[in-house]
Formats: C-alpha cells, structure tokens, sequence
C-alpha cells in the first residue's frame, strides 16, 4: 500500500479541488504574558522641556507612545535551549505644564525602558540563508557579518499607560548619560538604568533622534520622573515546515462598488447602518471583558 503521508520537496497529493501542501512558516516554542510596573522613571528632556519644569510645579502626561524598540537574544550559560530576550522600549511622552493662569505649555519628553525574560527556544546548529530582490551573481553575499542559529523573538505590545507624573528635584547624578550610574543618586534614591554607562544620545536610534531634533538637556533644578504600566505578550520563534490541507482559490462572486456616489451623497448616506453601539454605552461587566472602555 502506498504511503499517503507527504514530505516537504517531494510533490503534493490532490484529490479534487483540496491538495496537501506543504508551507514553511515560523512555530512558536515559547512564549509568556507581562504586566510591568516602571517605577520613578526618568524622562529625558529637550532644553525646552528642562526650562519649563525648573519654572512649574504642575505638570500631567497627555499622551505616550512607543516609537522604537531594540530586542537582544542570548543564550543562558548552562542551560541548553534557553535564552534571554533584552528587551528596549523608547517612549515618547508629551505633557502639558501650567505656566501661569489659564496658560498650559505643552513639550516633550523621553523615557527608556527595559526588561529581561528568559524563554525556551530550542536548540539548532543550521545556518539560514534567504535571498533577496537584490541577490544576484554581483550582489553582496548573503549574511556576510555571520549567521548564527539563534531563535526570533516577537514581542507584542499596547502603548503604555502613564501611571503617574512628578516633578523632582535633580542632584546631578545622571546628567545625559542615559542612565551612567546605575544605583543610588546624590539624594540617596534608587532610579532605574537603561543603557549602562557611557550611554549617549548619539547610540539612540534614528527613529527617536529623529523626533528630537534639537537634543536632550545636561540638567537642570529639576526631573521629570513618570510611572508607566505596560501589557506585553513576548514569544521565541523558529521556522519550521508543515503539511496542510488547503483547497484551491475561487474568485469571489461580490462585486466591487464605488466608495462614493457624487450623483447621491445622501443616498449614501443613508444606506450606512446606523452605529447603535456608539450610542449604547457598555455595562461594566462588558467593558471589564473588553479592557475597559479604551479602544
């Protein structure tokens, strides 16, 4: 009797209109689920931004976004198929000062934030090459630098939520090194590192020295100091091979409709459904089961 199984390369069996296939994709080997709390962590900020803290005493977060992220994977010594995933967030935040009366100043800032998980990620001694749009017989060979058999690792994410925002006094213990120092400042409180010593604006990436222009201040009479809640689903990925059962594409029988109708803009109109979900607010049993009421 013949073997119905199919091996990767050898060909595909079909019957009608279903065929087993065989794709190449990425399989997740480990993967893990964070709630973490930032604590007292300092904001860099532009010479703009340091001069209207030294003035004020009101400060609040508007708005917080992640607009970089940097992500390491070594292997644990001593423990085989382990590894340890170094993760770095770039937060862009934007605050709104009271100046005077009836007078709010709106400026940015910076925050680094870092985090260390340990997932399994197997083990693999092959070697991955990939060709590009640009591979050819004249073209840069393919991972010159050194391939090495590391797992992927894919970290998923919600902006932050500011917690918390004060305005502290600055003993000059960091300047704008980025977290150079790590432990105690002058005033004896402990504050969190995000590069490590020698770290200077110039290492930041392109994505972030982008949105800072102007530069980061050396200090000043004060800091700004926020607390950030953060969700993340963090997973080490290896590519893999697998038959599926798939069936061949049909052409939809829809068909397309134009976005506008410039003749009836009211007819339209007045073919949309009408959003009664925007008009029935949730219960708190419903929004607990949605993530609140955020969207």
């Amino acid at each position: 009797m013949a073997d119905s199984r199919c091996s990767c390369g050898q060909g595909s069996l079909t019957s009608g209109s279903r065929e087993t296939v065989c794709i190449s994709t990425m399989r997740v080997l480990d993967s893990c689920r964070d709630r973490d709390c930032f604590e007292d962590s300092r904001v860099y900020l532009t010479p703009f931004g340091q001069e209207i803290i030294d003035r004020t005493a009101t400060v609040r977060t508007v708005d917080a976004k992640i607009v970089a992220t940097s992500i390491s994977v070594d292997e644990v010594p001593f423990n085989c198929g382990f590894y340890q995933i170094t993760a770095r967030f770039y937060i862009r935040l934007k605050f709104e000062a009271c100046m005077a009366p009836a007078r709010p100043q709106e400026f940015c800032g910076l925050a680094i934030l870092e985090k260390n998980v340990v997932l399994y990620g197997g083990e693999g001694s092959v070697h991955i090459f990939r060709s590009d749009a640009g591979s050819g017989f004249c073209s840069t060979p393919v991972c010159a630098d050194g391939c090495n058999s590391l797992p992927t690792a894919v970290i998923e994410t919600v902006d932050p939520i500011v917690l918390s925002t004060r305005i502290a006094a600055d003993c000059g213990a960091c300047g704008n090194s980025f977290g150079c120092g790590c432990g105690n400042d002058a005033c004896g409180r402990a504050f969190n590192c995000a590069c490590g010593c020698g770290c200077e604006g110039s290492t930041l990436p392109l994505e972030v020295t982008g949105l800072f222009p102007e530069g980061f201040s050396d200090g000043g009479a004060n800091r700004l100091q926020v607390c950030i809640g953060m969700f993340s689903v963090i997973r080490l990925e290896r590519p893999a091979q697998y038959l599926v059962s798939a069936s061949e594409y049909s052409v939809p029988d829809k068909e397309c409709s134009p976005a506008t109708n410039e003749e009836d803009p009211c007819g339209l109109f007045r073919a949309m459904a009408f959003p009664v979900n925007e008009f029935y607010p949730p219960s708190l049993k419903e929004g607990q089961g949605k993530g609140g009421c955020c969207r």
